[in-house]
């Protein structure tokens, strides 16, 4: 195994069964100091890489479960540069060229009757695998190094080809060399979009012939193989950079006078394998810095200068007799003295007391910090200091003082303590009351101003009321009255506008409302929705900042205390308003577990009169209400008549009678002209007004509520109940009532549907149709023929079908005009004569046969003219005709009803009503399209293929289809035939 003599012995991995990689494996350590370990398993294997990374991964071509190649793709997948030797004793080219073209460093042939040779073999292979990995890896490495040197934005970075010109550079090169600043024509460009030109010629360097013979001269030196450096001193003032856009904060190092930058350029040769010239690397670097260290120097010393005349904070010097060295020049902003006068009082005792520190706790500790001590200025004010103490040495100065005022901080401590008590004391108060005559007496000690007072607002009488202001407002300002809310006075605006007033003096301000106070600082401070804080004092300009964020902090305490008695005050409202929620509760589960017994009474009656007395006598059952009936309005229309009651009616509708009438009247009748519920929460509220009322006061009723019994647009009547208490019928109880008179409807309704499912008498009754819009009237003014209603499929998913005969005009002319309506989606031609013939025409909703059919009403026929249009109904035994013609008009602009004949249905129903209910909607439909298609004629009009067609099916599904309602047709006729045969026997 040829290696490098200092190179470690490899680690290698043999990934395969035991049966060849163990003696593989023990020929590699023979052979070699190589480190070996084995895998017999992918899973193995990409554990033992994860553990422990070896140099190079040796694998067989086949592996339980997987193959030595497919190891090789996990493994890149993982790691680009690991070496991968692919091992086999059965190769191939194909396999070879498999393993190469997944990344394999090496393909190796192994010979079982010559381990030994094939493990020497395959470490030699293993060792060039192993050194190419590592120079391509050191080849990234270094490529990376240049990469990062290359995006280091301290540094501009130029690569030039061999022959100078500029083939790459960095973000801070581009700004440096003024890229972004116009160029002259270009003949070419580089790869970043920068012209290809020479260094020297870069906007940058080409405005001064100096700087680009510097420039030239280091690219030159490079381009000969040497090493080229040199500092290029460029003016931008006189060079006009800064004109052309050169970012000057990026390029760095601008002299403030004259826009000087001092930039030192390198230049290195880039050479190949074989020694020649590729490129050259160009570094520039502002040291601009550098070069005015000096003057920067000279400024800094005299900031620091400027400083310590500045500052708040004072520094002394003395020995160890405490003897000044140095005084601070700012030392009057605490002592009121100036330096000189420092040096006259005498030592550093004299002016911070006697026993400051210890001198050995110094000596120890080096340094002492935050001594409290007491000293009074120049005017007699006593400050209260912090004082750090240290060791130095300082030309004859030993020991260093850094005196700060905390004079402020301590009062504001002070009051801080205070308004923490006061907040605590909010938490407990129990009124508005309380609160504000908290925060009044606090002031003085939060502020220091003894005139305070608090305002709130009344927004029943729109005002700003004062609740509570302390001896010291009422002495120098009197006391406060009402303000009003108009924004004219300081209280009022601050409210209104909620905005915080700090005044110097509320003399100059002409919001004053009261001139003839005495106050002068005062602040007026919102407080949110509750009202205004004011406090203030006699003195003129008395606010700083602590002053002004300790009120604010004052006001903002009040303020929660007061928002805290609202929510507390609304959380009470809100129990109060839950127990009467729960108390409407109450009556509302009493009133739906008498719907739920409503609604079994109405599921057990078999007529329209047991509904009617059961709804009422269950209203008025156990007390739930005082009395209930349900009404009609007569023939005419004009007059309510009672139909079922129950509860204490005493004579109450034998009294008076119930027009119908939208206003004015009993509400039972009111809801009976509009058709929307009526509720009338306190009956006694207009006695006067109706007499109605007195009829019901005199009968305790005192609240009543009238709901209309519709379905399906049809009336069934009006339902009333009463009530003992006012304001009985609320939100969710009149939600109640309206879904109530729904169900009540709708029973009504299905028992008129039972009924004449199970009548054989009916009253066919025709009516005249003057609504233009009615589609057979369209159709037939529109085409000038006669249409007429044939038949219909049942309504499906698809919509409603409707099969309709022409007469007196061409199939396709009638079907054109179909085609326009809106409510027409689709038209098929069924069958067509030379006058006529049937179409099938699918709506976009339901015929008006559904909708009567919902009623128990059959759609017997409809048929148009150009001049006229009628609808032909068969109304069964118990149905009221004239609701019939209300429906119907409803529907159509204008009806008129034109005969009514009695007839019987007996025959027919036998057999037609069971016929049709035994068959599918598919099935009704391809055997009606079949019948008006003329396909059971003799001869036939059209054929079955040509029907099915139609119908979008095959011609075997369409005869299908017939077959099996023939069948059905003739099992309805013979077998119920037979049956009454059999009986007539007996």
């Amino acid at each position: 195994m040829t290696t490098e003599s200092n190179a470690p012995p490899p680690r290698l991995l043999l990934v395969g069964d035991a049966a060849w990689i163990d003696p593989l494996a023990d020929a590699l350590e023979t052979a070699s100091s190589a480190t070996v370990r084995t895998a017999s398993t992918e899973a193995r294997a990409l554990d033992a890489i994860r553990t422990r990374r070896p140099d190079a991964v040796v694998t067989a071509r086949r592996l339980p479960e997987t193959t030595g190649v497919a190891l090789l793709r996990t493994l890149r997948e993982r790691d680009a540069t690991l070496p991968v030797i692919v091992a086999t004793a059965s190769g191939s080219e194909a396999l070879a060229s498999d393993a190469i073209a997944a990344g394999a460093a090496d393909y190796v042939p192994v010979d079982a009757g010559d381990v030994d040779g094939s493990a020497r073999r395959l470490l030699d292979r293993a060792a060039a695998a192993i050194e190419t990995a590592r120079r391509d890896r050191a080849r990234r490495d270094r490529a990376r190094q240049f990469d990062a040197i290359f995006r280091d934005e301290r540094t501009a970075t130029w690569v030039l080809d061999a022959a100078g010109t500029v083939d790459r550079m960095n973000r801070t090169a581009r700004d440096l060399s003024g890229e972004r600043a116009a160029v002259g024509p270009a003949t070419s460009a580089g790869p970043d979009g920068t012209a290809a030109v020479p260094l020297w010629d870069l906007p940058r360097w080409s405005g001064s012939d100096r700087v680009r013979d510097d420039v030239r001269r280091v690219v030159e030196t490079a381009l000969d193989g040497e090493f080229g450096h040199a500092v290029v001193i460029h003016d931008a003032g006189r060079d006009g950079d800064r004109a052309e856009g050169v970012d000057a904060d990026r390029v760095g190092g601008r002299d403030a006078d004259g826009g000087r930058a001092v930039i030192e350029l390198s230049a290195r040769p880039v050479t190949d394998d074989r020694g020649e010239l590729t490129s050259v690397v160009v570094e520039g670097v502002d040291v601009t810095d550098h070069a005015d260290v000096e003057r920067d120097l000279r400024r800094s010393e005299e900031l620091h200068r400027v400083t310590l005349n500045n500052m708040t904070d004072t520094v002394l010097i003395t020995d160890e007799d405490g003897e000044y060295t140095y005084v601070c020049p700012n030392v009057h902003f605490i002592f009121g003295y100036t330096a000189e006068e420092i040096r006259d009082l005498g030592t550093i005792d004299d002016l911070l007391g006697e026993d400051l520190f210890d001198r050995e706790t110094l000596a120890e500790e080096g340094v002492l910090k935050n001594i409290e001590c007491t000293v009074t200025d120049e005017a007699g004010r006593e400050h209260t200091l912090l004082v750090n103490v240290r060791e130095v040495s300082i030309h004859d100065g030993t020991l260093l003082y850094s005196c700060r005022d905390i004079t402020e901080r301590k009062r504001r401590e002070r009051a801080l303590a205070t308004l923490q008590e006061t907040a605590r004391e909010f938490l407990y108060a129990g009124t508005d009351g309380e609160i504000a005559r908290r925060a009044v007496d606090d002031t003085p000690a939060v502020l220091g101003f003894d005139a305070a007072a608090v305002y709130r607002f009344d927004p029943d009488a729109n005002v700003l009321r004062p609740v509570a202001y302390s001896d010291g407002m009422r002495a120098v300002h009197g006391p406060p009255s009402p303000i009003d809310t108009d924004g004219g006075t300081l209280v009022g605006h601050a409210f209104v506008e909620d905005e915080r007033l700090f005044l110097d003096d509320v003399h100059a301000d002409e919001r004053l409302a009261d001139r003839s106070t005495d106050l002068r600082s005062v602040a007026f401070i919102p407080l949110g929705e509750n009202g205004v804080f004011v406090a203030g004092t006699t003195a003129v300009g008395a606010f700083d900042e602590v002053t002004r964020e300790l009120a604010d902090l004052l006001a903002a305490a009040a303020e929660a205390a007061f928002d805290r008695i609202g929510r507390e005050e609304r959380l009470r409202e809100q129990d109060r308003e839950l127990q009467r929620r729960n108390e409407r509760l109450t009556a509302l589960n009493r009133i739906n577990e008498t719907i739920r017994e409503i609604d079994g009474a109405l599921v057990r009656a078999e007529t329209r009169e047991e509904v009617e007395h059961a709804v009422c006598e269950l209203l008025t059952g156990d007390d739930r209400f005082r009395f209930a009936w349900i009404g009609s309005t007569d023939a005419a229309g004009e007059t309510l008549e009672p139909r079922a009651w129950a509860g204490t009616e005493r004579g109450y509708l034998d009294d008076q009678s119930v027009p119908v009438a939208a206003a004015g009247v009993e509400p039972a009748g009111r809801t009976a002209a509009t058709g929307e519920m009526t509720v009338v929460g306190n009956v006694p509220g207009g006695l006067r007004e109706e007499a109605w009322r007195k009829a019901a006061v005199s009968r305790d009723h005192l609240s009543v509520i009238s709901v209309p019994l519709v379905y399906n647009e049809l009336t069934y009547g009006v339902l009333t109940v009463y009530a003992g208490e006012r304001e009985a019928f609320s939100g969710l109880v009149r939600e109640v009532f309206a879904e109530l008179g729904e169900t009540i409807a709708a029973a009504m309704g299905a028992i008129e549907r039972k009924n004449a499912l199970v009548t054989t008498s009916t009253t066919r009754v025709e009516f005249a149709v003057e609504d233009p819009s009615f589609l057979l009237s369209r159709l037939a003014r529109d085409a000038s023929c006669t249409v007429s209603y044939q038949g219909g499929a049942r309504q499906t998913a698809a919509g409603s079908y409707v099969f309709v005969e022409v007469e007196g005009a061409a199939v396709d002319s009638v079907a054109a005009v179909a085609r326009d309506l809106l409510v027409v989606d689709s038209v098929r031609e069924i069958n067509a004569t030379a006058t006529g013939g049937v179409l099938r025409l699918r709506l976009s909703r339901p015929f008006l046969a559904g909708e009567l059919a919902d009623h128990g009403i059959v759609f017997h026929g409809a048929s148009a003219t150009p001049e006229s249009a009628s609808v032909v109904v068969d109304v069964p035994e118990g149905v009221d005709v004239s609701r019939i013609g209300r429906l119907l008009e409803e529907v159509f602009e204008g009806t008129r009803l034109v005969s009514k004949h009695a007839g019987d249905r007996t025959g027919e129903r036998d057999v037609h009503s069971r016929f049709l209910d035994d068959l599918t909607d598919r099935q009704l439909e391809v055997i009606q399209t079949a019948y008006y298609a003329g396909f059971f004629e003799s001869p036939r009009e059209r054929s079955g293929e040509e029907i099915a067609e139609t119908l979008d099916v095959s011609s075997s599904a369409f005869y299908q289809h017939v077959r099996v309602v023939q069948r059905k047709l003739f099992s309805a006729l013979f077998d119920d035939r037979n049956v009454d045969l059999a009986g007539s026997a007996d």
